[in-house]
């Protein structure tokens, strides 16, 4: 009895997801290898690290590599069968290192090993909730993008499911669940929202003509899909859409004359053998008979696919009993639907694949909810910019409209010139009932907007009552993020928890306490959307009994105080960066490699040098696809020395191989050499060997096919031509902002200035007049080039990497193959002893990174254009540039 409290306390705090994470970060490599290659493409097309253009951010992108992570390497394997897996070190786990947490924003309260008493807990908890189909959690707190990485993630599934469609790991069908009309509306992104920002080029077209939008907004509306039919996505607002539970038990004159099949046929009789000729089931409503007709369309979709947008602003109860913890047989909650869904599509012959839920926390109370696979906090979200920073104010003993008026004023002040986008800054006051947004809060706002000559055709009411809310500020409403809206003080009721996203909201104001305590915590989070490129500042107006309960609901949802709130991103500063001007701009020669494949005529009699009659070159040839054991005496080497005799023996026999027979190896080498099968077959009766022979040849060791024939029979048929072209280009370093500077959010200790510098530095550098570094050894390294008198110039570049700049590097990426872009971080004037001057490039990388293939890559082509430029290439570690080895770069 004494080990139970600890079992309790691992299940409550045990958080598996970041265990899960930090696995798949040691192995990336080796897990990738087991993706498909349209898997890898995608991830690298979204990939922020190889694609400077990608459109993601990190917690989408890191989302998206778990779900592929489940998907391809996990095999869609339910959350507690990865747990035991995980903790036994078995199956795809078998080996793994002990999992404790790296990083500090990472939470996780057992470290390193769990006991068997602790692991039984947790492993309950799972079992618990489990589903009957893969159930997963994704918690990625408000304003990060759930919407668009759920998108991304079925345009993942289609394509896959398109190339690999009898593969049951993939979605052909997507069923998005909404709580309510106003997310359903915000789901509408999916539709409008350009799949070109996260899908590869080339798969674009397939997409935009086979994709089949289907919104289930109204209770009569029907579903409109096609039998047997791929890639739709279904959206409703409403669980009815399936589950239809009766109100109240019929009275006895009901069941007679609303006679069933069973009713009738339960204690047999004349009717029941018949019973299905009298369509006793059918719906009496045509709302009954509508919700069938759903019902009966979503079974016949196969690998139907659940995304759940639901818990983003449900938090407590209506979570947990949204996500099935503590649900009832009887409940109609979210789950119990899709759990009802999934049983009768598993009667009509098809299946759910599994169910993703994208929800704002892992946690209900005290509890981490158990299917949470990724997750990504407030306080993390904000630390990286994602979101606003926040201002919190709490007021005590003030009336509403001293309240009121101090808010305004401080927003005002705050927010004096500030467009960002193009957008006013807007300000939202809640009030908890319409009788008091008329009778208290709206003269109020109006008495204080006088005090500064503000219009009161500034205000704008919702309040979901059409005498007060016209279709006209409905649309305003709609048109708030726009730079054309003039509306700035928004008066709402109940509005903070139905998923409205302005971004261009700044502040919220709360005076009365509200029915729901969550109401508060939803409320604050609506100003926090981060918009423009620069981290803006959020502002909150609370009373003292409201900021109480801002307190309990952020530390149940989010393990955070108001106050460590406030303190998140206080070291960071946001800056406004403008071109100096002339522009500079550096001389570049890039180099254009052209190759040109030129067909052959294959002479009759050509041989491939596969002659398996001349042993030596051919027991050469084939030495390093042997199976060879070797029996030893002892465990050393000099035990083996000292014996009397040692064994070999060949086992290439029992080595698995593919039988080629002619047909299959003439298709196997087509492929490859894209040419027609019965040219190929004519090309291999021409050599010397002739076709049986390689077929022989190829049974006996599949490797020589690819390792030795497809290149001979290339080199036969093709002459390779390489042209190469050098053009000098004058590119800018930085590119003239369309508005007049560009916005960035950096730390306050890794920000310089051109006024920080003495007066004869600043010529020597700052084609921008502000820099923002990244990390400690870059700004270290670049007070000691400006301070070194061989260097006549030198330049950030590492900064703005997303297009503003045309000083970048193309190289091959060694996984996708594809062509890449790079921006060096600095580029230096170094005087030469001869007199001469040249530029050298630099890159600082941390020293664990510099053996990286991908870094390598870079090297390799950054130093390809700098001998053609006649420059200098050099990659510093960033251990030596922070104990200012600078002059090895001299």
């Amino acid at each position: 009895m004494a080990k139970a409290p600890k079992a309790v306390s691992a299940s409550l705090d045990f958080a598996f997801f970041n265990f899960l994470w930090e696995f798949y970060r040691g192995n990336r490599g080796t897990i990738r290898s087991h993706y498909k290659e349209l898997t890898r493409k995608f991830l690298d097309f979204n990939n922020p690290e190889k694609n400077p253009k990608a459109f993601l951010r990190q917690p989408q992108f890191e989302a998206l590599e778990i779900y592929i992570f489940l998907k391809e390497f996990m095999d869609n394997a339910k959350v507690e069968e990865i747990f035991k897996a995980w903790f036994e070190k078995s199956g795809r786990f078998a080996g793994r290192k002990e999992g404790g947490i790296l990083g500090e924003n990472r939470q996780g309260d057992l470290l390193d090993r769990m006991t068997q008493d602790q692991y039984k807990a947790v492993f309950a908890a799972m079992r618990k909730n489990s589903r009957v189909y893969p159930n997963y959690i994704f918690a990625l707190t408000m304003g990060t993008g759930k919407t668009i990485l759920m998108a991304t993630c079925i345009f993942y599934e289609f394509l896959l499911g398109n190339k690999f469609e009898k593969d049951s790991r993939y979605c052909h069908n997507a069923l998005v669940f909404a709580p309510d009309k106003t997310v359903l509306q915000s789901l509408k992104e999916i539709e409008s929202f350009d799949l070109a920002q996260v899908v590869p080029p080339e798969y674009v077209n397939f997409l935009t003509t086979h994709l089949r939008f289907h919104y289930l907004e109204e209770a009569g509306t029907s579903l409109s899909t096609l039998d047997r039919s791929r890639f739709n996505i279904v959206v409703s607002n409403t669980q009815k859409i399936i589950l239809k539970r009766q109100r109240k038990e019929k009275t006895p004159v009901d069941q007679l004359f609303g006679a069933t099949g069973n009713t009738l046929g339960a204690n047999g009789g004349v009717y029941a053998e018949a019973s299905d000729l009298y369509d006793w089931d059918q719906p009496e409503e045509e709302a009954e008979l509508t919700t069938n007709q759903r019902f009966e369309k979503l079974c016949r979709l196969e690998q139907l696919g659940i995304y759940v947008d639901e818990a983003h602003h449900a938090f407590g109860k209506a979570l947990a009993k949204d996500m099935g913890i503590g649900t009832k047989a009887t409940d109609t909650s979210l789950r119990t639907t899709i759990d009802f869904l999934a049983a009768n599509l598993n009667k009509a012959g098809t299946r759910v694949v599994a169910c993703y839920n994208y929800t704002g926390t892992p946690y209900v109370g005290k509890e981490v909810l158990p299917e949470v696979v990724y997750a990504y906090g407030l306080k993390e979200a904000i630390d990286k910019g994602f979101l606003k920073k926040v201002d919190l104010r709490s007021y005590r003993n003030t009336r509403s409209d001293e309240f009121v008026d101090i808010a305004i004023e401080r927003f005002l002040d705050a927010t004096n010139g500030l467009r960002p986008e193009g957008m006013l800054p807007k300000l939202a006051f809640f009030a908890a009932t319409i009788d008091e947004l008329t009778g208290d809060l709206r003269p109020a706002v109006e008495r204080a907007l006088g005090k500064h000559g503000i219009p009161t055709s500034r205000i704008l009411v919702n309040v979901g009552d059409e005498k007060l809310t016209l279709n006209d500020d409905i649309r305003e409403f709609n048109r708030l993020d726009t730079p054309d809206s003039e509306k700035q003080f928004i008066l709402l009721v109940n509005k903070g928890r139905e998923g409205w996203n302005c971004r261009s909201l700044f502040g919220v104001g709360l005076f009365r306490e509200p029915k729901s305590k969550v109401f508060v915590l939803q409320a604050t989070m609506r100003c926090l959307r981060a918009v423009g490129e620069a981290q803006h500042t959020g502002h909150v107006f609370l009373s003292n009994d409201n900021l109480e309960i801002l307190n309990d609901e952020l530390q149940q949802n989010f393990r955070i105080s108001a106050d460590e709130l406030q303190k998140v991103s206080s070291d960071k500063e946001r800056v406004q960066v403008r071109v100096v001007e002339p522009p500079v701009k550096i001389k570049l020669v890039r180099v254009r490699k052209q190759y040109t494949v030129r067909e052959k005529v294959l002479s009759p009699g050509t041989s491939l040098g596969l002659d398996r009659s001349d042993q030596e070159a051919w027991n050469e040839l084939i030495e390093r696809y042997r199976l060879i054991e070797t029996q030893q005496e002892g465990l050393t080497a000099t035990d083996a020395a000292r014996a009397v005799a040692s064994r070999s023996i060949d086992l290439t026999l029992r080595r698995d191989k593919r039988q080629f027979s002619r047909l299959t190896l003439v298709a196997e080498i087509a492929r490859y050499l894209n040419l027609r099968p019965s040219q190929i077959e004519d090309l291999l009766d021409t050599t010397r060997e002739g076709t049986d022979e390689l077929v022989e040849i190829v049974n006996e060791f599949n490797e020589l096919l690819y390792d030795e024939i497809i290149p001979r029979l290339f080199q036969l048929i093709f002459d390779l031509d390489e042209s190469q072209q050098t053009e000098e280009h004058e590119v800018e370093l930085i590119k003239l902002p369309p508005n007049g500077y560009y916005e960035v959010t950096a730390a306050k200790d890794k920000i310089v200035r051109s006024t920080d510098v003495k007066a004869e530095e600043i010529d020597k550098s700052f084609h921008l007049d502000t820099y923002c570094f990244d990390s400690n050894p870059e700004r270290t390294l670049f007070w000691d080039l400006l301070r070194e008198q061989r260097v006549k110039k030198v330049y950030f570049t590492g900064m703005l990497t997303h297009g503003q700049s045309d000083f970048f590097i193309q190289y091959i990426d060694p996984d996708s193959h594809t062509v890449r872009s790079y921006y060096p971080d600095f580029v230096f004037l170094r005087e030469e002893p001869g007199g001469g001057e040249k530029y050298v490039i630099v890159e600082v990388k941390a020293d664990n990174q510099v053996d990286d293939a991908v870094v390598q890559a870079k090297m390799e082509f950054a130093e390809q254009l700098a001998v053609a430029s006649g420059m200098e290439y050099r990659l510093l570690k960033a251990t030596d540039a922070n104990e200012r080895r600078y002059r090895l770069l001299m």
